[in-house]
Formats: C-alpha cells, sequence, structure tokens
C-alpha cells in the first residue's frame, strides 16, 4: 500500500470507516466493480473478511451487492459516498452535542463549587487584605474593631486607593481606628450598628467594589481566620445580605 493510500485509509477511519472498510471501498473503485477474490487480489484485507465488509459498507449506503454467483460488488459513485459521508459525520456531530447540551443544561440545576477560599494566621490575612484593597476600582468598605489589625500597609493601601477616587468607608466603634483612618484625605469613617456591640469574635471585614469580600474571626490567643471570595455569587449574596442588615451610623464629627 502506498503512502497516500495510507493516508487515504486514515482519513476514512477518522470519517467512521474501519480500516477494512476503506480498504474495500478504495479497491472496489480501483476495480470498478469485482468480486471477493477480486477484492482480496488487490488489498490486505481476506477473501474471508471482504464478505461482511461488503455487508457493512452496503448497510452504510457505500455500495451495492449483485445477488449473482459469484457475488460481486460495486461501490456508488464518489459523489454519492461523499454526500452519505457527510449526512452521517452530521448527524452524529447533532446526536453527539445534544447529548452534551442535556447534560450541561442538567449540570445547572446541580449545586456547583464556588471559589471560596480560606485564610489562616495573621500574616496572610494582611496580605490578602491589602491584595483586596489594591484591586479596588471604585468603593471600599474596611471595618474592625482592632487596633492591631490596622497595619501601616493596610493604612498606606487605604490612603493611595483614597488618593486615585475610590471611595472609602472604615467601619468602627473603635476611637484608635476611627483617629488613625479618618485622618487620611479621602477615607470617611462610619459607626457600625449597635447589634453588633457584644461581637467578641469579630476581626475584619473587607467589601471591595461589591463583588469581593472577606470576613474573618479572632480567637482567645488572638490568631485569625478569615473567609475570601471574589467574582462570585457566594460573595455577591453574602454583601446584599450584609449591606441590607448593616445600616451604618455616620460618625459624629
Amino acid at each position: 500500500m502506498t503512502a497516500d493510500e495510507s493516508e487515504a485509509v486514515d482519513a476514512f477511519e477518522r470519517l467512521g470507516l474501519t480500516s477494512y472498510e476503506a480498504k474495500v471501498f478504495i479497491a472496489l473503485h480501483r476495480l470498478g466493480s469485482g468480486t471477493a477474490r477480486d477484492v482480496a487480489s488487490v488489498t490486505d484485507v481476506p477473501r474471508s473478511q471482504v464478505y461482511s465488509v461488503a455487508e457493512s459498507l452496503e448497510d452504510r449506503g457505500l455500495l451495492e451487492i449483485q445477488q449473482s454467483n459469484p457475488i460481486r460488488y460495486r461501490p456508488v459513485s464518489i459523489e454519492e459516498a461523499q454526500t452519505t459521508l457527510e449526512e452521517r459525520f452530521e448527524r452524529e456531530r447533532e446526536r453527539a452535542f445534544e447529548y452534551v447540551d442535556a447534560v450541561k443544561q442538567e449540570s445547572a440545576t446541580e449545586e456547583t463549587q464556588e471559589d471560596i477560599w480560606t485564610v489562616r494566621s495573621r500574616d496572610r490575612v494582611d496580605d490578602r487584605v491589602v491584595d483586596l484593597l489594591s484591586q479596588a476600582e471604585e468603593t471600599i468598605v474596611f471595618g474592625t474593631r482592632l487596633p492591631s489589625l490596622v497595619t501601616d500597609s493596610i493604612e498606606r493601601t487605604l490612603e493611595e486607593q483614597a488618593a486615585a477616587g475610590v471611595s472609602v468607608l472604615v467601619l468602627s466603634r473603635t476611637d484608635t481606628v476611627q483617629e488613625r483612618l479618618g485622618a487620611l484625605e479621602g477615607v470617611e469613617t462610619a459607626i457600625p450598628p449597635t447589634h453588633r456591640d457584644d461581637d467578641q469574635r469579630s476581626g475584619r471585614i473587607v467589601i471591595v467594589d461589591n463583588k469581593s469580600l472577606l470576613l474573618s474571626v479572632v480567637d482567645g490567643d488572638l490568631s485569625e481566620t478569615a473567609i475570601w471570595s471574589a467574582d462570585s455569587l457566594f460573595a455577591s449574596v453574602l454583601i446584599q445580605l450584609i449591606e441590607a442588615s448593616d445600616e451604618v451610623q455616620p460618625d459624629a464629627d
């Protein structure tokens, strides 16, 4: 078998034919028509296999069988074969993608995994807070009751973002936090709702552009753990819930 014929066989296989089917189809076009013996003489398909392969090609609409003795086979025209394979390919394509679309629609109704991340240790939470604040384009809400959770890098980032035109709001009932961050140009301060007065585990809250969120808690040993999410349904819904329940009170100043 020549290299060109081998490539043609490979191409027919990619169209769904078996190697033997491709070889018999090509052989019959070379012969015009012929018996199983004729086909076996010009290809490496065993004569005993030609009969079943020819029946398969007939089922595919690629050849005709003459009920004579011996049985003779004649391929359909190249144009007809091309149309038949194209139609078959189109049917299989539609069947395959219809199934994929059905599976996709089914999965859309199931619970999906959101990008919700957990960060442990004070230093790592510090880094994540700064990273989220640095990504702000329109609004920042930063809140904490603990002065120790306002690092120099957080203060510097809030100041830089306010200078860049980002709306920055700081929430805290702690005078030290309000005085330190309220002194920054362009930064507004406000008092969180009174129902949070007895919250002794809250750490920090960061809301950026109403699409990114970080919440942290502080344990008795002052270790900090935070969850954060960005551009997710979880973040969007939780931000809406926080905004609905927390109508902040403007700072008296």
